[in-house]
């Protein structure tokens, strides 16, 4: 880049500026967040990365059960706690882990930044995709798990489709609850045998179905092996959902192996 462009205010560098600046007062956010909580609930895990890819997440180990472990990932305004007991009546003493997503919209935690209700951007989907992959593979790492089954509602079922569609490698399967085409021009991954449970409303005022059967074919053409199920509801969970999601687990995520 030139002086000229730097001081005539070049606008794709001002961008840049703002975006790593962003990052920076963020990752101040994080750690005062942190700080907070570990001093105000000391059972609050963190997994510490040497890129500074810290999260706020919650693990509790398997207790005596052969199940996959859950990666339960919560909506926006959600955190670390929300799916725990969703968790545990998916898949009684199954390893959880459980963490917290790192972008605030307003005082609400998601995992990614959207520009209006509906409208992602997409940049971040792809630059927190791969933060979460990154911490997943730690926790893996650091409490010998095998590959999670991703449980994800709303923003936090899109997630989990970013990180099945950037790094396909990361999870063994995925439960997506009210989830969405995150990515207009994902790239080709290979996600031959992955077992995927979408499930949609279909008077869903903030997910439009058509969104998610174009996100269904997307993961099909992939090669996942894609159920899904549109039940008469709205953006809330229901009853359905749950036993929906209970039975696919013990035909599709049975065992560890």
């Amino acid at each position: 880049m030139s002086f000229d462009q730097v001081v005539n205010g070049d606008s794709d560098f001002k961008k840049l500026v703002k975006y790593d600046f962003s990052r920076l007062v963020e990752g101040v956010l994080i750690g005062l967040i942190v700080l907070s909580a570990s001093i105000s609930n000391p059972g609050l895990e963190m997994v510490g990365m040497t890129d500074g890819n810290d999260f706020i997440y919650r693990f509790h180990a398997a207790e005596g059960s052969p199940r996959a472990p859950l990666l339960l990932l919560h909506g926006t305004g959600g955190n670390e706690d929300d799916l725990v007991s969703l968790g545990r009546t998916l898949a009684p003493g199954a390893a959880l882990l459980s963490p917290r997503g790192k972008v605030l919209e307003g005082s609400m935690p998601r995992f990614f930044r959207r520009l209006a209700e509906g409208v992602l951007d997409q940049a971040d989907v792809v630059y927190r995709a791969h933060e979460l992959a990154d911490f997943i593979l730690a926790a893996q790492s650091r409490y010998g798990l095998e590959k999670p089954v991703a449980v994800g509602f709303s923003n936090g079922a899109n997630i989990a489709v970013a990180i099945l569609l950037l790094r396909p490698e990361v999870l063994r399967g995925a439960i997506l609850l009210r989830a969405m085409v995150p990515l207009d021009d994902p790239p080709p991954a290979n996600l031959a045998g992955v077992p995927v449970l979408l499930v949609s409303g279909d008077v869903d005022p903030i997910l439009p179905l058509e969104n998610a059967k174009r996100l269904a074919a997307m993961l099909d053409k992939r090669g996942a092996t894609v159920i899904h199920e549109v039940l008469h509801a709205s953006h809330g969970l229901t009853q359905s959902d749950i036993t929906l999601a209970t039975d696919w687990l013990l035909r599709f995520a049975p065992l560890e192996n």
